[in-house]
């Protein structure tokens, strides 16, 4: 099923004009509290932490206060936890623990909203911060895979590189994250009182008193109240849930629909004895069934630039599973892929690509792996187009990783042009990590097609910096449909 016109909700939309036409320059700071970038994990219901305080680790500790509206009792047991739980840790080690825990399971929890909003400072040319009262080890994975470079948090003292499982120093709860933000701003040479603040809580009111545009994210009930009466804007993201009983039944039911799909496009077409029909017909009965059983829908713009010129190298962003769905839906047929060895592995999705004649290749193995794509060239130049994720890989946000150059390579050698496909929200209704997908809809932007007939290979940089661009330019600049 195919919309049209993608939306933002009018809050986000209020506030991102905000941002446009206020002040502009790094003397202006964007403050974000943590709990407005992250949705706060599931809480343990009384009975299983009552079985799991004695026996508490450090994970349970850096995961467990990773809360939405945390009070001051909840954040005071925080810190006598990490007395118990953090002495005697490596500092070392906790790094490597909260990139490992960022990546299995915080990821999940990051508002896409917010990613918008630090993108739209980022190009006012503001001075990004994110501050918390939580430690480096929960906080600074995510601002890494955010692209934050100041981040303000709770310091721990360390002895020889190990942890005391003290602060050192003032936390950063209440009065002690404003004072924060205003000495990170007196030594930066920021100007406080024209920046922007964002929080959840009534215990970040110091914080949002000491900025020029405080901005209120799901506040708590007391936090709501005061910014009724100061007349402060308030933005509704969406909460970051996990799967549903009724997701994991309409997954099922997906798959199940893929198969089916499949199955009967194949047959539909079998009477020509072409394989290439035949896989055409899989491909849109297989994900046409799967994106209707799942409630998934589709909202296109610039379609027509996916119809010609063709051959074509197709590229596409890549944050979901998902992804291998949508784009035979909104390419139609014509098109096969690139994909990693380990999906031939996928009993579902290994023997479905294999039909439709993806090509497979060992990342780990550089040079077998260039040798696998020299007869993509010759695919080309029979006619078929290719769809590549130039990133390479699944990304944790929305934000567009560096890109590798071999779908480049592959389309100056057959002499076709790349043709970028903006995805978004797929993280949305497919998570990274999950097969699980979501009742949702999906914006697909396909972009006019680039020539690199005239490209240096040996010297492309720039090029393909400036393709990448397109797709940051894209999602926040959102195109109408044509």
């Amino acid at each position: 099923m195919t919309e049209l016109r993608p939306s933002v909700p009018r809050d986000l939309a209020a506030a991102i004009a905000t941002i446009r036409s206020g002040p502009q320059g790094p003397e202006i700071a964007a403050v974000f509290d943590f709990a407005t970038v992250v949705d706060g994990l599931e809480p343990r219901s009384r009975w299983r932490t009552l079985q799991h305080d004695r026996g508490r680790t450090a994970e349970d500790t850096l995961l467990g206060s990773i809360r939405n509206d945390l009070t001051d009792g909840e954040y005071g047991r925080f810190l006598q936890q990490a007395v118990r739980t953090l002495a005697g840790q490596p500092e070392a080690e906790l790094d490597e623990l909260g990139t490992r825990l960022f990546r299995q399971q915080i990821y999940g929890h990051l508002y896409p909203e917010a990613w918008q909003l630090i993108r739209m400072h980022e190009a006012a040319g503001h001075t990004v911060i994110l501050a918390t009262a939580l430690t480096r080890f929960q906080v600074e994975p995510a601002a890494a895979a955010l692209g934050i470079e100041h981040v303000l948090y709770t310091r721990m003292a360390t002895t020889d590189g190990v942890l005391t499982g003290y602060a050192a120093g003032k936390p950063l709860w209440r009065n002690g994250k404003a004072d924060a933000v205003r000495e990170f701003a007196t030594a930066h040479g920021l100007d406080i009182t024209r920046s922007y603040g964002y929080a959840d809580s009534i215990a970040d009111l110091p914080l949002l008193s000491v900025v020029g545009h405080p901005v209120v994210v799901r506040p708590d009930r007391t936090l709501g109240t005061v910014a009724a009466e100061q007349s402060w804007p308030v933005l509704t993201f969406r909460p970051r849930q996990p799967p549903r009983p009724a997701d994991y039944l309409r997954t099922v039911a997906g798959f199940a629909g893929l198969l089916i799909g499949a199955l009967f496009g194949v047959l539909s077409k079998s009477y020509t004895r072409q394989r290439r029909k035949m896989a055409d017909a899989l491909m849109a009965y297989g994900t046409g069934g799967t994106l209707g059983v799942t409630g998934i829908r589709l909202r296109v713009s610039g379609a027509n630039n996916a119809r010609a010129p063709r051959p074509a190298v197709f590229l596409f962003n890549h944050q979901s599973q998902f992804d291998v769905i949508i784009l035979p839906k909104v390419l139609g047929g014509g098109v096969t892929g690139i994909g990693k060895k380990e999906l031939t592995k996928n009993p579902l999705f290994g023997p479905l690509m294999r039909f439709v004649g993806v090509t497979f290749i060992d990342r780990a193995n550089t040079t077998q792996a260039k040798a696998a794509l020299a007869p993509v060239v010759q695919t080309l130049r029979g006619g078929l187009s290719i769809a590549i994720a130039p990133e390479g890989t699944r990304s944790y946000t929305p934000g567009i990783g560096p890109f590798k150059k071999g779908a480049f390579h592959i389309a100056i050698r057959a002499g076709v042009p790349v043709i970028p496909v903006v995805i978004r929200n797929a993280g949305e209704v497919n998570w990274r990590n999950s097969m699980i997908a979501r009742k949702g809809t999906v914006d697909v932007a396909i972009l006019p097609p680039i020539d690199v007939s005239d490209w240096d290979p040996n010297n492309m940089d720039d090029n393909i910096e400036a393709v990448r661009q397109l797709y940051t330019d894209t999602q926040l600049n959102w195109p109408p449909d044509h």
